[in-house]
């Protein structure tokens, strides 16, 4: 999957208030929020009250709304020392999905790891663009995913289209392998199968419907990126080469021998990729349908088709 087009969050100089500040008793649910919130607004976390909610209530095991009933319970030893380790983990900027685990995508919850991309909302508009492209979700019957990381594209279209099947490569060993595990998670095991490959190894037959998130950051610019992304997701998964280009040309090759009579291939594009990649596209007998925007107005999800 991938990551959001951001450059690093500019550094903001906050002093650290002193425990007094806090004004529920030490070592209750108030006091550890507190502390956590200031920490983490000192290290230019954009969301720090949040943050700590959803950390403190991962620590203890409960609910956000079960967590705020009463600011002055006490919070267990073992409950504190999980805490302070995911509040250590999370200054260092690991991304929270990382932190609790799982991530949520269409509506379905899916487990991550640092083996992949995060799933973002961004990508939700290749899913969009699929349910545009087909108004009739029977006649969906084989979908690929190309890269499929964590598998949210693939299974996201799978509970969509509800005559489908679909199978998901990756390159990468524990990718593909979580990628099942999300499948199995999320009832979907029978319907789909993941392989470790990429997208120019041959795959039998051919497919209504070809989805894709491959890397396409320029490899200069990956050091660039918001620590999250750049110190804890993937290179493999960021880094689309030179001009960010490499993979979509690779992808555009093989998709003609992939695509079905009235197939669709839809591609996640990074910010004022489109006309490049539409070019690539074309260069290799395929036509673009248009392209969908993503929530930010970014042009994000490109449909192909052979010409």
């Amino acid at each position: 999957m991938s990551p959001p087009d951001r450059g690093r969050p500019e550094a903001r100089s906050v002093d650290r208030p002193g425990p007094a500040s806090c004004a529920d008793p030490v070592g209750t649910v108030g006091f550890f929020l507190c502390r956590a919130g200031q920490h983490l607004r000192a290290a230019a976390i954009e969301t720090p009250r949040m943050e700590a909610r959803l950390l403190l209530a991962h620590a203890i095991g409960c609910r956000q709304d079960e967590l705020l009933r009463d600011p002055r319970a006490a919070v267990l030893p073992a409950a504190a020392a999980r805490f302070g380790d995911l509040l250590r983990r999370r200054l260092d900027h690991a991304p929270v999905a990382h932190l609790l685990g799982e991530q949520d995508f269409w509506s379905l919850r899916f487990a991550v790891s640092p083996a992949t991309l995060i799933p973002r909302a961004d990508s939700e508009a290749l899913i969009e663009a699929a349910l545009e492209a087909f108004a009739d979700r029977a006649a969906v019957r084989r979908v690929l995913d190309l890269g499929t990381g964590t598998g949210c594209l693939l299974l996201a279209a799978l509970t969509e289209f509800p005559a489908a099947a679909g199978l998901g490569l990756d390159r990468v060993p524990a990718a593909a392998a979580l990628a099942r595990d999300n499948a199995a998670r999320l009832g979907l095991a029978g319907r789909a199968a993941f392989a470790v490959a990429d997208w120019a190894a041959p795959v039998a037959g051919r497919f209504d419907l070809v989805l894709s998130n491959p890397p396409y950051i320029e490899s200069a610019s990956i050091a660039g990126l918001m620590p999250e992304v750049a110190r804890h997701e993937p290179a493999s998964a960021l880094d689309g080469g030179s001009d960010g280009l490499d993979a979509y040309r690779a992808i555009a090759a093989a998709l003609p021998g992939l695509l079905a009579p009235g197939g669709r291939a839809i591609l996640e594009l990074g910010q004022g990729q489109q006309p490049a990649v539409a070019a690539i596209a074309a260069a290799r007998g395929l036509r673009s349908l248009g392209c969908r925007p993503d929530l930010g107005g970014v042009p994000r999800a490109l449909v192909l088709a052979r010409a």
